[in-house]
């Protein structure tokens, strides 16, 4: 069943351009190769912004050091907030580099230090190295805040798909440890529920025909999980309680294939007494923001940029304008 009726006019044509992700053992390298689907560098220096790339030691022992891409804006006043990004891509793909232009607005829109994780890739490494990893990011920022001018108690921490489940994998990890806290989760679609797609949890008809499918979930997860059982936190939705985790920003899309587990995990964090607000954008479906120009798209960096901001604090800059970009 077709549901390309249902798209947003002005989004349905980037996406029924966009080739489907044939993804399996033997496409997925090629796929990693493939700079096509990456931006352009922004103009870092233009947007008053600093970019440099930095290593975190490795979390455990034996495990490489953990390659990052830090945003620091030139002229905000100090102390600033932070957010840890994670990157989209299904745990097999995708690097801080997809996520550079709006690494670099955000910096500049809100006037905040953005840390964006190179975290290691399924199946090659599955769980835990992401989530050993995105820990051992947020370990650097707080121990480097200082230097960096960041407040520590206004670090955020975001992503997109596979990134905003990772985010929210880190929520519940970094508040069960009690070292490390993170003030705020800002949820893009996130990957949250190994089952959805599947026997358990097939989702509903509507959703998943485009970018993200089913078939491409059941891999995704079956990569990243490897041999073992689908537990929290690497699998968030799978938590027995999500009570204690910091307040949360969840937008999905009305065509998302990850709509409902992203719905009801808005909805178990209001019910465990968590301040939570929950977007659906109608007409919308996984990856949206490709069309640009798109007043959906435009609505939705201006949400996140907003939702951030409260969370972290904008230097009292205005971003509205450059959400619109």
């Amino acid at each position: 069943m077709s549901t390309k009726h249902l798209l947003d006019k002005e989004i349905a044509p980037a996406i029924e351009a966009f080739p489907p992700l044939d993804i399996s053992l033997e496409t997925l390298e090629p796929m990693r190769a493939d700079r096509s689907m990456t931006p352009e560098p922004a103009d870092a220096a233009a947007a008053g912004v600093r970019r440099k790339e930095i290593h975190a030691p490795g979390l455990k022992a034996g495990q490489p050091p953990v390659r990052c891409l830090a945003y620091l804006p030139e002229t905000a006043s100090q102390p600033i907030g932070g957010l840890l990004h994670l990157h989209g891509g299904g745990y097999i793909w995708g690097s801080p580099e997809a996520a550079d232009p709006r690494s670099v607005q955000t910096a500049a829109a809100l006037g905040v230090a953005v840390l964006s994780v190179d975290y290691r890739l399924a199946p090659e490494q599955p769980v835990p190295a992401a989530l050993d990893d995105s820990y051992a990011a947020l370990a650097w920022f707080h121990r480097n805040a200082e230097e960096l001018g960041v407040d520590p108690s206004r670090i955020a921490v975001g992503g997109e798909s596979a990134g905003g489940g990772l985010a929210a994998a880190l929520a519940q990890q970094a508040c069960a440890i009690g070292e490390f806290p993170i003030c705020f989760q800002a949820l893009t679609y996130p990957m949250l529920d190994d089952r959805t797609g599947g026997p358990e949890a097939p989702a509903d008809p509507l959703t998943g025909e485009f970018i993200w499918t089913r078939d491409n979930n059941r891999f995704g997860w079956s990569s990243y999980l490897g041999e073992t059982s689908p537990q929290a936190p690497c699998v968030p939705a799978r938590a027995a309680s999500l009570a204690g985790l910091p307040p949360a920003w969840i937008s999905t899309a009305a065509l998302d294939l990850f709509r409902d587990e992203n719905i009801d995990y808005a909805q178990r964090l209001m019910r465990a007494g968590v301040p939570a607000e929950l977007t659906v954008y109608p007409g919308a479906c996984h990856g949206f923001q490709m069309a640009t120009e798109a007043q959906l798209t435009k609505r939705y960096f201006r949400d996140y940029l907003d939702a951030l901001s409260r969370a972290v604090g904008s230097a009292g800059r205005s971003h509205a304008s450059e959400s619109d970009g």
